[in-house]
């Protein structure tokens, strides 16, 4: 709202849907949209809908339509919510579930592109109140200023996943709310566990400055913040360098013998 730019968060809304269907290896058909405000004002409206159909247009899926509900009274001028629904298919022999991981299997990281949609409360306080700074403020150690950053959108994993040859991926995990400390475990059976390696790869500069600045602890990150990783992908060691290649991914970690829990090493 403060910088009066509504079209990231309509592609930030259908990316984030996208990928968590292709956890489950699905491909998306079509997406529908929900839109409350206190009265529609058309600029922003039509920015909203340039992001959706864009995003919808990249991602290969309809945007069938939705609903719009103006509601005075509701709302404070000038303030909306955007949800969104999605459709998938995927074959049932196809079905990603994470049933097939085992010790020995290799976990990859897939970058993220900053906050994706999970943290704001927390980097707003940190940003704004803590550190006194300003959407037009320069991030420190940064050419990017503050509003920037916080609308970088949200990747797309789905494009690149579809490349992986059908049954190399065991599992994927997006990294949303909770962090790689709460989405990973999900999708570990009870005799794994996942051992990440936070020292092989490097979090991104905002995270760094948030940390820093915030007086945040490193737990508390990884469980607010996706830390440089969108996406988790589980594959045998064996596929490993393929599947790394193929999806300019780094290795953060491996699977052990366990009772379903990530391990975090700092």
């Amino acid at each position: 709202f403060a910088m009066h730019k509504h079209d990231t968060v309509g592609a930030d809304l259908v990316h984030h849907c996208v990928n968590d269907i292709a956890v489950l290896g699905a491909r998306p058909l079509f997406f529908l949209d929900y839109i409350g405000c206190e009265k529609l004002e058309p600029k922003v409206f039509r920015q909203l809908l340039r992001g959706l159909s864009r995003a919808c247009r990249l991602a290969g899926c309809a945007l069938l339509g939705g609903e719009t509900a103006q509601m005075p009274g509701m709302y404070r001028k000038g303030e909306y919510d955007l949800a969104g629904c999605i459709v998938g298919v995927v074959d049932r022999a196809e079905i990603i579930d994470g049933r097939k991981i085992k010790p020995g299997d290799v976990i990859l990281g897939l970058a993220s592109d900053g906050l994706h949609t999970n943290g704001y409360s927390l980097a707003r306080k940190i940003l704004f109140e803590k550190m006194r700074l300003t959407i037009n403020s320069r991030l420190p150690g940064s050419r990017i200023t503050v509003g920037k950053q916080l609308l970088r959108v949200h990747k797309n994993y789905q494009p690149l996943l579809k490349k992986v040859p059908i049954g190399m991926i065991k599992g994927l995990a997006h990294i949303t709310g909770g962090g790689l400390i709460d989405n990973l475990p999900r999708i570990l059976p009870s005799n794994c566990d996942a051992m990440i390696e936070a020292k092989s790869w490097r979090a991104p500069r905002i995270f760094q400055i948030l940390q820093q600045n915030g007086n945040v602890d490193a737990q508390e990150m990884y469980q607010v913040f996706n830390m440089g990783i969108g996406m988790a992908v589980i594959v045998t060691e064996r596929d490993a360098q393929r599947v790394k290649s193929i999806l300019q991914a780094r290795q953060i970690g491996r699977i052990e013998r366990g009772t379903g829990k990530l391990h975090l090493k700092l």
